[in-house]
């Protein structure tokens, strides 16, 4: 399914939190409760729309998939695991409804972010992921990141990935 990513607004912040629900949901269906399933609030919706740059992907009136992407260094993320870099981007907070999950909505919308940081002058995405079986590691490997390390944040056991952006597609695009 062909997605576009697009910013996300204030009228959005429903359809954000009916979406994670969905995600936990799944995410405790197959591999139980854990830190991994993390609640939003509408409250929390407003405010990550209104701090940061939130895209989303609609689909029929709601929202398919979404992803945060920004300039600025999430708090999780150790430098000391990635080769130095210009103008990196970090990818956060991506999740797609786990009725397009599998369907290749989740890579059409890396490749939309992708897209939009090369667009702002980016040289690399990084992102986290967590490192025990619900997490999305293999998934990002599929999509053409590479990992870059292995930490643990809080007692939460991550794995780091980037994708370089020098102009040309990624192996998987």
């Amino acid at each position: 399914m062909p997605i576009q990513l697009q910013l996300a607004n204030d009228d959005d912040a429903p359809g954000l939190v009916r979406l994670r629900e969905a995600v936990n949901a799944r995410l405790v269906e197959e591999f139980g409760p854990g830190f991994w399933c993390m609640a939003l609030s509408e409250h929390g919706a407003l405010a990550a729309v209104r701090q940061a740059q939130v895209y989303v992907a609609r689909h029929r009136g709601g929202i398919a998939a979404t992803l945060a992407l920004t300039a600025r260094k999430p708090w999780a993320i150790d430098l000391s695991y990635f080769e130095p870099r210009e103008r990196p981007f970090y990818l956060t907070n991506m999740a797609v409804h786990p009725e397009f999950q599998r369907q290749g909505v989740g890579c059409e919308a890396l490749h939309e972010a992708r897209r939009i940081a090369l667009a702002s002058g980016g040289d690399a995405i990084r992102l986290d992921a967590y490192d025990v079986p619900a997490g999305a590691g293999p998934f990002y490997a599929k999509c053409g990141f590479t990992e870059a390390g292995r930490a643990v944040y809080r007692s939460a056991p991550l794995i780091y990935y980037e994708m370089q952006l020098n102009g040309k597609p990624a192996s998987y695009f």
